[in-house]
């Protein structure tokens, strides 16, 4: 799939679509959506990534790196990071406020960007030189689109 039919799909399928959560599968971030049709969509993220409220970080990839409460070698095997417990408020925050995608903007570099109502944002951008998966979006049983275009 060249880049232009892959843009043009995440845009599709984004579009219109509910932010409903974050949170992660190991290191790499999810974001759960529901589609105008109710379908389940999601983001996975395994790059550089950043959610906020207006001009405000509220999450950011790098969290998964702070543990919450103290020094535990295990805190992060054991969802115990800065980023864990943002993640959960954040995803009360987002059930109750529930923001519609208005805009998804991309670059050709890979930066992917889903503005929402209420002034969410989602921020993703790929930050190695690799040819490696930086994201992907997808409804379950359907199209996957990604970044790096093709390689998905």
């Amino acid at each position: 799939m060249d880049a232009d039919t892959e843009s043009t799909g995440v845009r599709r399928l984004l579009t219109g679509a509910v932010l409903r959560s974050v949170g992660r599968a190991v290191d790499m971030g999810v974001v759960q959506l529901t589609g105008e049709q109710g379908e389940d969509l999601a983001l996975h993220i395994q790059c550089a990534f950043r959610v906020l409220h207006e001009d405000k970080v509220l999450l950011g990839s790098r969290d998964m790196t702070y543990v919450r409460n103290g020094d535990r070698a295990d805190a992060f095997d054991n969802f115990a990071t800065a980023y864990d417990d943002r993640a959960a408020l954040l995803s009360r925050v987002l059930g109750g406020a529930r923001p519609k995608i208005e805009n998804v903007l991309q670059s050709p570099t890979g930066a992917l960007t889903l503005e929402a109502s209420g002034g969410f944002r989602v921020e993703v951008f790929p930050d190695r030189s690799a040819r490696e998966e930086a994201w992907r979006a997808f409804g379950r049983d359907g199209e996957h689109y990604g970044f790096p275009p093709g390689l998905v």
